[in-house]
């Protein structure tokens, strides 16, 4: 009995075994497709691209100036708050001014004794002028005469440059605010001794509103943006290019800035070249030494073409290429130039025409020359495909501003 009933078994399974196989063999689920397959397709269109690079940068201030003394002594007071902002003009140190007081007050006396001179000399000349031609004087007094209130003259000279010297100096003992700004803690402190022109700076003043940004950028990236001009298809509005600042992965600076000045050569090293942005700064949240990314607006390009990432794949060269539906319903491999990434697309440069269907789903089904059946989708904000009739929450955002980067 148990021989008879391990031939039954054995009978029912080849039986579904066999009946299994026919069914794949009927062109059933597991079994190569019978039709073309579905895709999903969009149909390209060219539109006006914001293009945008995405730099690094560093905060600098806008004026810096470090204070040093023009004298020596000792200072007497320091007058500002450490770390509060000073106006030009504003005072900051006062250095002992009595030995400058003295000095002044010497040079003042050696002026009026030199000006005291001045009128007997020339009184002296006005006589011998009047009697030389009556040859009581000759004329070689006259002109010893002459000499002589040359001479008183330029005492007076000097002793007024001797004084305006002692004034300067009398006034250096006053250290005030070259620019206005925010200052830096003080070096010194009351009594300590100064010397004119010292290597270390007393503080050092740094206006930050406006305040600089520093980029940095490739040279490699400037002669694409020069050739995109050139070729008329980046077209710039009025003005320098709008610049905006990322102070991290979330935080925008709300104040909108403008570019200033690029930088006229190329690091030999780096293989790059600066520019500098400048940006109102009225909270102080910008401060020198920050790192920072800007976003810089540089025109709109218009007539581009936008693929979807998610459409692109790599080929052995290393060359992008995408798949499109061909005239006769077949998937067609072509071999796209990009430019930059655009949010989650590639700006195309070449390889795309107006009207071209691009497979963005299904793309694991098929094969380069295999005929296909289009049905047109669209992407919504996570990429995902829906039927173009369809009516879905996820709308397609606009683009997003993205670092350059060569395809």
């Amino acid at each position: 009995m148990k021989s008879k009933a391990l031939a039954l078994a054995s009978l029912i399974s080849a039986l579904l075994l066999a009946a299994c196989s026919g069914q794949s063999g009927s062109g059933q689920a597991g079994g190569p497709p019978t039709g073309p397959v579905e895709v999903g397709v969009i149909t390209l269109r060219p539109q006006n691209v914001p293009i945008t690079i995405e730099l690094p940068g560093r905060v600098s201030a806008t004026k810096v100036a470090e204070i040093r003394p023009q004298v020596d002594g000792l200072i007497q007071k320091r007058v500002f708050t450490e770390g509060g902002q000073v106006k030009a003009g504003d005072l900051l140190y006062q250095i002992d001014p009595r030995p400058y007081q003295a000095a002044y007050d010497a040079a003042a006396a050696a002026l009026e004794k030199a000006q005291a001179a001045v009128p007997s000399a020339q009184a002296k000349v006005d006589r011998y002028n009047q009697l030389v031609g009556v040859n009581t004087v000759t004329a070689q007094s006259l002109d010893e005469a002459k000499a002589a209130l040359a001479q008183a003259k330029a005492d007076v000279a000097a002793a007024e440059a001797a004084l305006a010297t002692a004034q300067i100096n009398l006034d250096y003992t006053k250290v005030v605010a070259p620019i206005s700004g925010l200052i830096s803690t003080s070096a010194v402190t009351e009594g300590a001794l100064v010397t004119a022109n010292q290597s270390t700076a007393l503080a050092t003043i740094r206006e930050i509103d406006p305040i600089n940004v520093d980029l940095t950028d490739s040279s490699t990236n400037l002669f694409r943006i020069r050739n995109l001009i050139d070729s008329g298809r980046l077209k710039r509005g009025e003005g320098p290019p709008s610049v905006q600042l990322k102070l991290n992965d979330t935080a925008v600076y709300d104040q909108p800035g403008v570019l200033r000045s690029t930088e006229a050569i190329v690091n030999e090293t780096t293989g790059t070249f600066s520019m500098r942005a400048s940006f109102d700064n009225p909270t102080r949240m910008l401060l020198p030494g920050m790192y920072v990314r800007a976003v810089v607006n540089l025109g709109t390009d218009e007539g581009a073409f936008l693929v979807p990432q998610r459409a692109v794949n790599r080929n052995a060269k290393g060359d992008a290429t995408a798949m499109l539906v061909s005239k006769d319903g077949k998937v067609e491999t072509r071999v796209l130039q990009t430019l930059q990434s655009v949010g989650s697309n590639w700006l195309i440069e070449d390889g795309i025409s107006d009207g071209d269907r691009l497979i963005v789903d299904g793309l694991q089904k098929i094969g380069d020359g295999q005929a296909v059946t289009p049905i047109e989708v669209t992407l919504d904000a996570a990429g995902v495909a829906h039927p173009a009739d369809a009516k879905t929450n996820d709308k397609t955002p606009a683009p997003a501003t993205a670092p350059a980067t060569g395809g």
